[in-house]
């Protein structure tokens, strides 16, 4: 119950921020320390990959069509030395193969929202709280020695999820890219669903017995969105969180996201993830997606 009050909390406050009356907003690079205003956007939008063969067809392939549906939203707000910004991401899709059950390719539920105060044009100090994790479950796919196939569970709603709370200094010299420097960082890491198997005996980090396990750390969070030519946004996201009692094992992640626009409601998406967790896995994980569809800008 604790931690779904702490969940709506973050999501009421992250809407709350977008819902407020926008003022026109001068085109700077750096902001002076008296400008008020409101910088808003959000994105909707729906992916539909298919493709289909001949049962003659000597190429090879199979029959598949995949569906997906995300929903973005930012905004950002200037008073003076009063800095408050607010994120929501929600992404998710299945594919189907012939001769398959479905299967999802993309599931995220991102949420971040952060207030800060400006020491300098540059400069600001902040607080900010994060949460990540998954719609629905995800599961590991073992061939078995009859040729069938079997499916494990390693991931659900709430396991993992992670919900971060950090303070410590920002810089931030243009709108579309700042630093950050957690230099007081905690993180939760939740696994509620007993039947998780993966990464025994920790689950992500989770002690055996337990549903959380609290970090204590270091955190850096580099961001850049920007359109870097005419139709053309590039959106990039890396996090670096060093826990101070295993500085030995640094945790590092790179979202990456670059979308064209082909008119005003059809675009191209090609996305990355690079993650690297030892709680999860000793080798570096990589996810990559491709998808053209309708987009709705408002």
């Amino acid at each position: 119950m604790k931690k779904s009050i702490v969940l709506v909390t973050l999501v009421i406050w992250s809407t709350f921020a977008m819902a407020q009356k926008p003022t026109k907003l001068d085109s700077i690079k750096i902001i002076p320390l008296d400008t008020v205003y409101w910088k808003r956007s959000a994105q909707f939008g729906i992916n539909l990959n298919q493709g289909s063969f001949s049962s003659n067809w000597k190429g090879g392939g199979v029959n598949s069509v995949a569906l997906g549906a995300f929903f973005n939203a930012k905004s950002d707000y200037m008073q003076r030395r009063f800095n408050w910004t607010s994120e929501v991401q929600l992404q998710y899709g299945i594919v189907k193969n012939e001769g398959q059950n479905s299967r999802k390719n993309v599931d995220r539920i991102f949420l971040d929202t952060k207030v800060g105060n400006r020491l300098s044009p540059v400069w600001l100090a902040f607080g900010n709280i994060n949460f990540l994790s998954q719609f629905a479950p995800g599961y590991r796919y073992e061939t078995l020695p009859s040729g069938g196939e079997r499916s494990v569970l390693i991931s659900s709603l709430f396991s993992p999820a992670f919900l971060t709370e950090s303070i410590g200094l920002e810089y931030k010299p243009v709108t579309y890219f700042n630093l950050q420097f957690g230099l007081g960082t905690i993180r939760q890491t939740f696994v509620l669903d007993d039947d998780i198997t993966i990464g025994e005996p920790t689950r992500y980090g989770v002690p055996p017995g337990k549903n959380v396990r609290n970090e204590f750390a270091f955190q850096l969070i580099a961001n850049f969105d920007k359109n870097v030519a005419e139709n053309l946004n590039l959106k990039a996201r890396y996090q670096l969180f060093a826990n101070y009692a295993t500085l030995d094992a640094i945790d590092h992640r790179l979202d990456l996201a670059l979308t064209a626009k082909v008119n005003k409601y059809i675009n191209v998406n090609l996305t990355g993830i690079f993650l690297y967790d030892q709680d999860q896995d000793d080798a570096i994980q990589y996810s990559q997606g491709l998808a053209i569809g309708f987009l709705y800008s408002f």
